[in-house]
């Protein structure tokens, strides 16, 4: 398998302008992975509906023409043994993560693609020259760089860049992290003030009265043998609901939420609609309550292949598609929506629209409806 790049060691760093970057500008800047970690990795709602995504178009089922030509293997295939995300689901979850999905072609023995490999999108760098155009890509792992040129030339396979549409940049694509960002912090915030409850019997801690008849206050070596007795025996979940003796003039006065503090569940219903919006996902496919945007599982699960797979997944089978007619030119893959079963009532309607149109040839209709010509 030939692998078409070179490697070096002592690289000299590339010089990138500053608009370039992927993740500059903004009030708070924070990192891929740490907006990664926040969200796929520590958030339940971007977790599921990155995976939704991913996983549909990963599963979709694709049509080639010329039809069952052999680059639909290379699409399915996982690229590391039989286990593992294949090419278009990774690809997918790049695109709505970071905005940007590079694909490494390894050419056989004959010269042809003999698998496609999905780099890592933050390790990518991209090399323009003095002019702004891309020439070149740098892919660094630890202390190796990789070169791939930017387009392929005879024998020598470029690194095809899909990426998503950024307003503000030339080079680099925008994903759903950053608009996701806020709604993922209020989320977590909002579980981990969940937590707290929990450790603490599921409501505020009161507040310790000491109420002496002569009017006098603790000292402060009482006060800090106090709060440390409190501390011990009485804070956490496991303690929750045990009896407490109080002597000296101390007296328990117990504390509920108010409608304001409890207004946080709402806040965090609020942000989970906000993050399932920003990638695109239906709330409801999502299990959560409180949205009536969709009458039923079943339209929101069309809404979900119209408004968010479809477009995705017809993004990246282009450029595929394009990439890999440097080898197998007039190839085009795409969707076969013949054969998903969440679009089957529009082509059922299209079918009887087509059906009922007593003014169009058999041929005619056998073309609308994108079959062979028959006799």
């Amino acid at each position: 398998m030939k692998l078409p790049f070179w490697r070096t060691k002592s690289a000299a760093p590339v010089r990138i302008p500053s608009w370039a970057s992927p993740w500059s500008g903004g009030e708070a800047p924070r990192s891929y992975e740490a907006q990664v970690r926040a969200a796929y990795l520590g958030n339940p709602i971007a977790a599921r509906a990155v995976r939704t995504i991913a996983e549909g178009a990963g599963g979709a089922p694709l049509v080639s023409n010329p039809p069952g030509h052999p680059a639909l293997a290379l699409l399915t295939s996982t690229g590391f043994g039989a286990s593992g995300p294949g090419l278009l689901e990774t690809l997918a979850a790049q695109l709505l993560l970071h905005g940007n999905a590079y694909v490494e072609a390894a050419t056989g023995p004959d010269g042809l693609p003999a698998a496609l490999f999905a780099l890592r999108p933050e390790r990518v760098t991209v090399e323009a020259d003095s002019r702004g155009w891309p020439v070149g890509y740098l892919y660094r792992a630890g202390d190796m760089v990789t070169r791939y040129p930017a387009e392929t030339l005879g024998d020598q396979a470029g690194l095809l860049h899909i990426r998503g549409f950024h307003p503000l940049d030339d080079h680099y694509g925008l994903g759903c992290l950053g608009a996701a960002s806020g709604a993922v912090e209020v989320h977590n915030a909002a579980a981990k003030w969940n937590r707290a409850l929990l450790d603490n019997a599921a409501r505020p801690c009161g507040a310790l009265m000491y109420q002496p008849g002569d009017g006098s206050s603790l000292s402060p070596e009482q006060f800090e043998r106090l709060k440390a007795e409190m501390e011990a025996g009485f804070a956490g979940a496991a303690n929750a609901g045990r009896p407490m003796l109080l002597e000296g003039g101390l007296s328990w006065q117990a504390m509920s939420l108010t409608p304001a503090e409890m207004d946080f569940a709402r806040a965090r219903d609020t942000a989970a609609r906000e993050i399932a919006l920003a990638f695109g996902v239906p709330p409801l496919l999502l299990g959560l309550p409180g949205d009536s945007t969709y009458a039923n599982y079943k339209e929101a699960n069309v809404a979900l292949w119209r408004l968010t797979l479809l477009p995705l997944t017809g993004r990246i089978l282009a450029a595929l598609s394009a990439h890999m007619q440097h080898w197998w030119p007039g190839l085009t893959i795409d969707v076969d929506r013949d054969a998903v079963p969440a679009l089957a009532q529009d082509r059922a309607l299209l079918w009887a629209q087509v059906s009922g149109a007593a003014f169009l040839t058999d041929a005619e209709k056998r073309a609308l409806l994108g079959l062979e010509s028959g006799r």
